[in-house]
C-alpha cells in the first residue's frame, strides 16, 4: 500500500475545478488525482531535475504506475470559504469582483492519499520521496503544502464510487463529488490515436497530444483551453463518495459541558378498577379500565415503550411546538449515521414478577431545562384498548437515577429479544451484527457471546416468539422478525443501560447486568494472566 500525507501550513487549499468558473466559488475537494500528479511533475522540473539524482525515464514510469489505479482519501475536517477581490480594470475607477474560494483546514490535520494495492520498486520510491520533500504547493501557489510518504494505513473515508446510502439500513453516509483522474498510459495512447486518425483534427490538436502520458500531464492548462478541450485529454471524470457535509463548517464542542440530566426513572402505577355496582353489565370503556388493574406483561415491552414515547412527544409538543421538538427527544433531524444519542425508553420489570413496573428514560447526550420539564410532567400513558396507567417520577439526574439497568458489569443478559438491525448475509448473521453494534457504540471487546434458547419470565421459560417484536408503525424496515436472546461477556465492566438492535429505543434488545462481582473478578484474572477458580454462576445483582 502506498500512502502520501499532506498538511496545509496556511490552513487553506485553493483548487478551482477544471470545468467551473472562478466566480462560481467552487473548490475541488479533495484535490483531484490529476492535480496531484501534475504537482509531482512540476516539482520535478523546478526542484528535482536540476540536482541530477534521477532520470526522466524513472519519472515517466512512476507517473504511469500511479495513473494505473485510482487513489482513495482520508480527509481532515474542512469548511468552504472565500475572499473577495476587487481588481482594477483598464478604465479608471472600474473594478471587477473575483471570488477566491478555498477549503479551510486545520494546519495540523493531515490529508492522506492512498493507493491500497500499489507497491513501488526502490528507485521509484526514492524519486517519489524527493518529489514530495520538494513540493511547496498543491493546486494554486497559495496552497502551501508539506508532503511525505508514510507507512500508516489510515481509515479511508473518500473513495471511488457513487454509493451514498447504506443498502441494509437506509442511512445516508456520504455525498458524490466528481474528480479528474489521469487515464492510464494505455488508455491515453488509444485516445490519442483516435483523435489523430482524423487528419482534419490532427493538425490542430497534435500540439496538445504528446506521445507519452508524462507529456500529456505536463501541458499548460491555458494551451488546452485555447484548443477548446472540454477536459484534459489525459484525464477522466470519476465519481467519488466523500463524507456527508465534507465542506460544511462544524461547530467545535470541546468547551461545551454536557448537561447533567441524562436519566429519569418512573414507577408504572396501575389504575384501580372503576365499575358500576349492581347487576348492570359494564360498558366497554369500564371493562377497559378494569383490565388495567394489572400491570402490563414484560412480553409487551415495545408496546409500552411506544405509549411512553407518545406521552413524551405530547408534553414536548405543548412546550416547544409540534414542529420544534428537540432531536434529543424525537430522534428526528439527526444528520449522518445515527449514534443513538437520543431518547431511550426502557420499560423494566424490577422485581422479576413478569410485570413492567418501572420506566427508565435515558438520553446519552443529556437534555435541556425545557426538555427536562417535559419529562417531569409525565403523569400517565393511555392505551385505547386497555385503558391507562399512571407514571410516578422516582428520580431524575445522572445515570445513578436509572437503577439496576445503569450499573457496571462485565456480563449482560437479554431481557427482551434482540432483533438484528441489518439484513442477514453470509458471515453477517445475528451474532456478527451484535458484535458490530457493540463496536460502533464504543463498547469494550466481547470476549464471550452466548446465544440463549430462552429466558425466564415469571419463572417460566420464554422464547422470543412469546414477545411482541414489531412496532406499531408498519412502514418501518425490519430485517429481523424472529429475535434472539444473548449473554454478553465484555473484557472489562461496562456501564449501562445497554439496548441494541431494531427497536432499541423502545425497549427491544434490552440487556441487564448479571453475576457482577464474581464475573468481574474472573475477567480481571483473565486480563492479568492469573489462573482463577472463581465460579461463573449467574446470580442476579
Amino acid at each position: 500500500m502506498l500512502t502520501l500525507r499532506f498538511t496545509f501550513p496556511a490552513g487553506r487549499y485553493h483548487g478551482n475545478p477544471w470545468d467551473r468558473h472562478v466566480n462560481e466559488g467552487e473548490v475541488a475537494w479533495p484535490p483531484d488525482p490529476w492535480r496531484i500528479l501534475r504537482a509531482l511533475i512540476a516539482t520535478w522540473h523546478h526542484k528535482v531535475k536540476p540536482l541530477g539524482h534521477h532520470d526522466e525515464a524513472t519519472l515517466a514510469v512512476l507517473i504511469d504506475t500511479l495513473a494505473e489505479s485510482l487513489p482513495a482519501y482520508t480527509l481532515p475536517k474542512a469548511s468552504h470559504s472565500h475572499t473577495r477581490h476587487y481588481l482594477p480594470q483598464w478604465k479608471a475607477g472600474d473594478t471587477s469582483l473575483v471570488l477566491d474560494a478555498f477549503a479551510a483546514v486545520d494546519r495540523d490535520s493531515p490529508m492522506y492519499v492512498s493507493w491500497p494495492d500499489l507497491d513501488l520498486p526502490g528507485e521509484q520510491v526514492a524519486l517519489l520521496d524527493d518529489l514530495l520533500a520538494g513540493m511547496g504547493y498543491l493546486g494554486r501557489a497559495e496552497s502551501w503544502v508539506e508532503a511525505s510518504r508514510v507507512d500508516e494505513h489510515p481509515t479511508i473515508d473518500c473513495a471511488p464510487g457513487h454509493q451514498t446510502v447504506d443498502q441494509e439500513t437506509g442511512e445516508i453516509f456520504g455525498e458524490v463529488v466528481h474528480l479528474f483522474a489521469p487515464t492510464s498510459a494505455a488508455v491515453y495512447t488509444a485516445r490519442r490515436a483516435e483523435f489523430l486518425a482524423d487528419k482534419r483534427l490532427a493538425k490542430r490538436l497534435k500540439a496538445t497530444l504528446p506521445e507519452t502520458l508524462l507529456g500529456a500531464l505536463s501541458l499548460d492548462t491555458s494551451d488546452l483551453q485555447k484548443q477548446g478541450w472540454s477536459q484534459p485529454p489525459a484525464s477522466e471524470k470519476i465519481a467519488y463518495t466523500r463524507p456527508l457535509n465534507a465542506l460544511r463548517a462544524v461547530r467545535s464542542r470541546q468547551d461545551a459541558k454536557p448537561p447533567a440530566v441524562t436519566t429519569a426513572r418512573f414507577m408504572l402505577v396501575r389504575r384501580p378498577a372503576t365499575t358500576k355496582p349492581g347487576p348492570e353489565a359494564a360498558t366497554p370503556a369500564e371493562s377497559s379500565k378494569a383490565r388495567t388493574t394489572v400491570l402490563p406483561r414484560v412480553e409487551d415491552t415495545v408496546r409500552i415503550g411506544e405509549l411512553v414515547r407518545k406521552a413524551v412527544m405530547s408534553k414536548a409538543g405543548h412546550r416547544f411546538g409540534k414542529d420544534a421538538i428537540p432531536a434529543s427527544l424525537s430522534g428526528h433531524g439527526l444528520e449522518g449515521t445515527p449514534h443513538h444519542q437520543h431518547l431511550f425508553i426502557l420499560p423494566w420489570d424490577s422485581d422479576d414478577d413478569g410485570r413492567i413496573d418501572r420506566i427508565v428514560l435515558h438520553v446519552p447526550d443529556g437534555v435541556s431545562g425545557d426538555a427536562r420539564d417535559a419529562i417531569e410532567q409525565l403523569r400517565r400513558i393511555f392505551d385505547a384498548e386497555r385503558g391507562e396507567w399512571g407514571l410516578a417520577l422516582e428520580g431524575i439526574g445522572d445515570l445513578s437515577a436509572g437503577g439496576e439497568l445503569c450499573l457496571h458489569s462485565a456480563v449482560w443478559e437479554s431481557v427482551t429479544p434482540y432483533l438484528h438491525p441489518w439484513h442477514a448475509k453470509k458471515r453477517f448473521d445475528a451474532e456478527a451484527q451484535l458484535r458490530r453494534e457493540c463496536e460502533k457504540r464504543g463498547l469494550p471487546e466481547i470476549v464471550e457471546l452466548t446465544r440463549l434458547d430462552h429466558i425466564e419470565v415469571r419463572g417460566l421459560p420464554r422464547e422470543p416468539r412469546h414477545f411482541r417484536r414489531y412496532r406499531e408503525r408498519r412502514d418501518l424496515m425490519q430485517p429481523d422478525r424472529h429475535g434472539s436472546f444473548w449473554r454478553i461477556r465484555f473484557a472489562i465492566p461496562v456501564e449501562g443501560p445497554i439496548a441494541l438492535g431494531f427497536g432499541c429505543h423502545f425497549g427491544l434488545g434490552l440487556f441487564r447486568p448479571v453475576a457482577m462481582e464474581r464475573d468481574i473478578a474472573a475477567t480481571r484474572g483473565l486480563l492479568e494472566g492469573i489462573d482463577t477458580d472463581v465460579p461463573r454462576d449467574e446470580d442476579r445483582v
